[in-house]
């Protein structure tokens, strides 16, 4: 079921693109995630079918659709097993960041790249020691001339591996001002890439997604590549981290309703004592719970989805929506799982591999503590740490 009743152009481009991902896409998952990466044509392709960053301006590459556009490939990419391409994290969550910020130099440079797969984005926040609180970060550039040298370390970065387009946030010292560190975002690409190191880490699932460590070391980074004004870079992350968590939602209730379309369909084939295990009562009552679950959460999103659009403030609500529907989400997978029984925990049954995507949810992009810390302090508590 859509998360919002498609017109008529929404449901040409979401046929469409259904039937690129069942081409191009889905018999390939096995290799991908045997291989750990997605090979770099399969961007391309994806990019020469206008699937990637849909939402920038023509003048960019893209095709200035709305959000609802960039819910549809959300929806469809888990629904045909395909999200092992980190396209959201491309397109929603990376991109967003040069051009909302970026000098039209940079835009015109870098964005209609980001549309046709010939590159890739990426963007670096969490370290080793500051996931949660962004504000701890060490990873620092001093301006030496018309260049930032960049130092540091990132992890758990998102299509880190292959990235061409690097958006990293940091601390910007002057040199002649040490003490002061001002939280910034620069774009480090082309030459500078050079100085990059990466180490591609083994996950628990989303094996084809590439998830990296990332070393900064002497890095020349031209001041050009500064996105806004320097030391703003926190305030920049607080106004875009809404569209990231509300692209995580959007996982959060795609994955829900893949688990609970393969729990209803085992209960019905398996049968226990003669009969099909869905019509004991037990099994039955999980099921009608599951489903209530996923509906709540439809209904939740679709609200998010419309208030962004409109350009609504959904600070509050999106953190609720975040905590929400990644935790019913992991519910959801976990009764799946049980419903299948030994067979849930055989990689080759697709529930499986789901459970596994599905754990990382309440985690990504603030972790469920966090979103509920937010939510305190909006209802107007001060959490004490």
């Amino acid at each position: 079921m859509p998360l919002f009743e498609d017109t008529q152009e929404e449901r040409d481009f979401r046929l469409v693109l259904k039937k690129f991902i069942a081409k191009e896409m889905t018999p390939y998952r096995e290799e991908w995630d045997k291989n750990r990466a997605v090979p770099r044509e399969a961007w391309k392709k994806i990019g020469r079918q206008g699937f990637l960053c849909t939402w920038l301006p023509e003048e960019y590459g893209g095709a200035g659709l709305n959000f609802r556009y960039s819910v549809i490939i959300g929806q469809e990419l888990i629904r045909g097993d395909a999200m092992g391409i980190g396209v959201p994290n491309h397109s929603e969550v990376a991109v967003p960041y040069i051009y909302s910020f970026g000098s039209e130099e940079l835009k015109e440079r870098l964005l209609p790249k980001t549309t046709t797969g010939e590159a890739i984005a990426c963007i670096c926040v969490t370290e080793p020691n500051a996931g949660s609180d962004a504000a701890a970060i060490r990873t620092k550039a001093v301006k030496d001339g018309d260049y930032y040298i960049l130092n540091g370390q990132k992890t758990f970065i998102t299509n880190g591996t292959f990235a061409d387009i690097m958006v990293v946030v940091c601390k910007a010292e002057s040199p002649d001002d040490p003490s002061s560190k001002k939280i910034s975002i620069i774009v480090v690409e082309g030459d500078s890439l050079k100085y990059v190191k990466r180490r591609q880490l083994e996950k628990m699932g989303r094996h084809a997604t590439d998830t990296s460590e990332i070393f900064f070391e002497d890095c020349p980074v031209p001041v050009g590549n500064l996105l806004g004004k320097e030391g703003e870079g926190f305030k920049y992350t607080m106004q875009e981290l809404g569209r990231e968590r509300l692209e995580v939602c959007i996982k959060c209730q795609a994955y829900a309703e893949e688990c609970l379309k393969e729990a209803i369909n085992y209960a019905k084939i398996r049968e226990a004592f003669g009969k099909p295990i869905g019509n004991f009562e037990h099994i039955s009552f999980e099921l009608a719970q599951m489903a209530t679950d996923v509906e709540i959460g439809r209904t939740f999103l679709h609200t998010c989805v419309e208030e962004f659009i409109m350009g609504e403030d959904i600070t509050m609500k999106v953190s609720m929506a975040k905590a929400w529907l990644a935790e019913m989400a992991n519910r959801v997978a976990y009764k799946a799982v049980q419903i299948h029984g030994g067979y849930g925990y055989m990689a080759e049954y697709r529930i499986c591999r789901l459970y596994q995507d599905v754990r990382v949810l309440p985690i990504f992009a603030g972790t469920t503590e966090i979103m509920n810390i937010i939510i305190a302090r909006k209802l107007g508590f001060k959490p004490i740490f």
